[in-house]
């Protein structure tokens, strides 16, 4: 992996190192700091254990929400400062965020993949491994958790990275938030939020509407959301929490994506088929979960969690009738009714081994997911875009049964042991509903299997530098999208695809060199087997098939320093070279049925970029004035398996003012924001391996918002 070191930002390494030096050299005396000055305490859960990341053996941060100083929608926006994560806006709201973890989900068309997504412990990807964030409510959020590297894979199936989402408990005193936010293309997001404590009770309670008339042409759309978490405390050792979600997405403008000469021309317009089709999307969930704690003694701990949920999609896509003509198409508009739920039971014990601290989990998961699914043709006569003949009639049903493990286990002073291990099951059964003279039966089931241990260590060379290195397996399973078609012309589920499996390791230093610094730097590297990849594309539908071997490594670097109480400085750095080891045939166009053309051994995976900087700064107390400035830059982006075609580099500054005012029970604050403040035009996001070469989808370019966030407490 000797090219994971040819970084084009060296400076990295030298301040990495330096900030190594200096806090060795810290170690002979101590240091004062200013209470208000020093970073605020960080815990992370990634091991099923409430941790300091410092003494995780694995790389794992955590980012406090902010909702009163920016829009407050999109999940990528705290993302940004953590390395390793590649979170981008597409603009495109019926389409939901990309998001990837070290190349792992960069293949993902619509939706999320390759990355395990919770929000209050309950999964937001479904058993098949496809997950959507459109329900993450930001506002009554407390923090938001990333786990990168081997130890994601005891997470289970499609755990290339952990993202999960925390709602904040109920405060003392009882708090009342209204918030309200415009700007630039229509956008406007209002907000309404309560929390507090009534004797063994807590709640936090919210409601936030947005809307947009969007960057791009054809591209409006309006989003309600709430969210409400309630816990009961039954004694000191028992809590109860519930959890309720909801939301409500109709009709979604997609614009589509653009092709390069498209971009070129005007990177606002929609894509040429998006109106004439009228292609947009609705969405409507709603689920609980309840979550049972028992500290059953001072060793024996037990959690009980169970959800419920469904989510109902209506989703109009611009596949002209000419390629809806064969009898096995499956139509053009994607009707799908969803009902899931789960159980995960957990005991954790924390005591001794051989005299040392030890800390054990164990746990038994269940997810179930129902999908009754039916396509129609977009077309009635002549008229486009609206629900024609039944094409698609079918009943999907996906579960997975696991059972993980995992320990710590302090063998010294200076050493820590990790390890666990996870069984995976994931079945899919598939019954068509839909059965003609020229439209056979297409039901059929598979059965996915595999036991995915991980390994780390970590080494306490002073308070102030801690080494730590994993290694692991993971392992993805096709989606239900992806099994949906063959690529021989024959109806019925591709069963012939298999999962891929991973093998990573990790290694990494972690400093403290004061309680006002922090900063990380990993090495790793990932080597799949079976790595899923585009076929062929007929009718406006890809069909996969399998990678014999892919390779993802690279280097990550993070830093965060406080060098005055109103002053912090926050940076991440990612290179990560994604390449197939292996060559293939595939296809590169549309209406193309049979792999014709060689991708070479070597070429790198579309939708990673090799390089990803952010830099950030906040100036400013709890009252008073208040300003934020950040740059971000991009690498350019292959979009296609040839690379062929690139999303060229970019890079953005945003600022932003503001100004907090307490006066009796009231906080008022007052802000206002510019993105992309030198109106810089660039691809946001792409859609890779698109068969129509419509790769694109074009960033915003300068935006500004204004808000006020109100606050009361008694």
């Amino acid at each position: 992996m000797h090219r994971v070191f040819r970084l084009r930002s060296p400076w990295w390494l030298a301040t990495v190192a330096s900030l190594a030096v200096t806090a060795h050299a810290q170690d002979a005396g101590t240091t004062k700091h200013d209470p208000q000055q020093a970073l605020s305490p960080v815990v992370v859960t990634a091991t099923r254990l409430a941790q300091d990341p410092y003494d995780v053996a694995a790389s794992t941060d955590a980012v406090k929400a902010m909702p009163d100083d920016q829009l407050n929608v999109n999940l990528s926006q705290y993302l940004d400062a953590i390395p390793g994560v590649l979170a981008r806006d597409r603009q495109n709201y019926a389409q939901d965020e990309q998001i990837s973890i070290r190349g792992f989900g960069a293949r993902a068309p619509f939706g999320i993949r390759g990355v395990r997504l919770y929000t209050d412990g309950i999964p937001a990807t479904m058993p098949d491994g496809q997950g959507q964030v459109s329900h993450f409510n930001l506002d009554s959020a407390e923090r938001v958790e990333v786990l990168r590297g081997p130890f994601s894979a005891l997470y289970g199936n499609a755990s290339g990275g952990v993202i999960q989402l925390f709602t904040a408990d109920g405060t003392s005193p009882p708090q009342v938030r209204l918030g309200l936010a415009g700007g630039s293309d229509g956008t406007l997001r209002a907000e309404a939020n309560a929390r507090g404590v009534q004797g063994p009770f807590d709640y936090n309670v919210d409601f936030t509407h947005f809307q947009t008339d969007g960057y791009r042409d054809h591209s409006r759309a309006k989003r309600e959301s709430g969210n409400a978490k309630l816990n009961w405390q039954l004694d000191p050792n028992r809590k109860l929490t519930l959890v309720v979600n909801t939301l409500n997405l109709p009709e979604a403008q997609d614009p589509q994506g653009l092709t390069p000469q498209q971009y070129a021309e005007d990177p606002r317009q929609a894509a040429t088929p998006a109106e004439p089709y009228n292609t947009r999307k609705s969405v409507s969930q709603q689920q609980g979960g309840l979550i049972y704690d028992d500290q059953i003694d001072d060793a024996n701990a037990l959690r009980v969690m169970g959800y419920y949920g469904q989510r109902s999609v209506l989703q109009y896509l611009s596949i002209p009738p000419f390629a809806q003509a064969s009898p096995l198409s499956s139509g053009a508009v994607v009707d799908l009714g969803n009902t899931y739920g789960g159980a995960d039971v957990r005991w954790t014990w924390e005591g001794q081994l051989a005299g040392r601290p030890f800390q054990l989990a164990a746990g038994l998961t269940y997810d179930n997911q129902r999908q009754r699914r039916r396509g129609y043709n977009n077309f009635v006569g002549t008229t486009l875009g609206v629900r024609g003949a039944l094409r698609r009639d079918e009943e999907d049903r996906v579960y997975d049964l696991d059972q993980y493990a995992q320990a710590t286990w302090t063998v010294s002073d200076a050493w820590t042991l990790m390890a666990g291990v996870r069984h995976n099951r994931v079945d899919f059964d598939s019954r068509d509903h839909y059965i003609t003279a020229t439209n056979p039966d297409d039901s059929g089931r598979v059965r996915y299997t595999a036991t995915t241990p991980v390994a780390g260590v970590m080494f306490r060379a002073s308070p102030k530098v801690h080494f730590y290195a994993d290694y692991g397996k993971g392992f993805e399973t096709p989606t239900f999208s992806e099994l949906a078609y063959r690529s021989d012309g024959v109806s019925g589920l591709n069963l012939g695809l298999r999962p891929a499996t991973t093998h990573s390791a990790e290694a990494g230093v972690k400093l403290r060199p004061s309680a006002t610094v922090r900063a990380d730097i990993a090495v790793f590297r990932a080597d799949s087997k079976h790595e899923l990849a585009v076929d062929t594309n007929v009718g406006g539908r890809s069909t996969y098939q399998n990678i014999d071997r892919a390779r993802r490594q690279g280097l990550e670097a993070s830093l965060q320093a406080r060098p005055l109480p109103w002053l912090t400085f926050t940076g991440a750095y990612t290179y990560l070279d994604a390449t197939y080891r292996s060559a293939f045939l595939t296809c590169v166009s549309a209406g193309c049925a049979v792999p014709d053309t060689l991708v070479a051994a070597g070429a790198r995976i579309p939708g990673v970029p090799r390089s990803d900087l952010y830099l950030g700064v906040r100036m400013g107390r709890d009252t008073g004035w208040q300003f934020q400035a950040s740059a971000s830059h991009l690498d350019k982006v292959p979009v296609d398996d040839l690379n062929t075609t690139y999303a060229p580099a970019y890079t953005l500054f945003n600022l932003g003012a503001g100004y907090v005012l307490q006066e009796s029970h009231w906080r008022t604050h007052l802000f206002a924001r510019i993105d992309n403040a030198f109106d810089r035009t660039y691809v946001g996001s792409v859609r890779v391996n698109d068969g129509n070469g419509r790769y694109f989808e074009p960033g915003p370019g300068r935006t500004w918002l204004l808000g006020v966030d109100l606050r009361w407490e008694p």
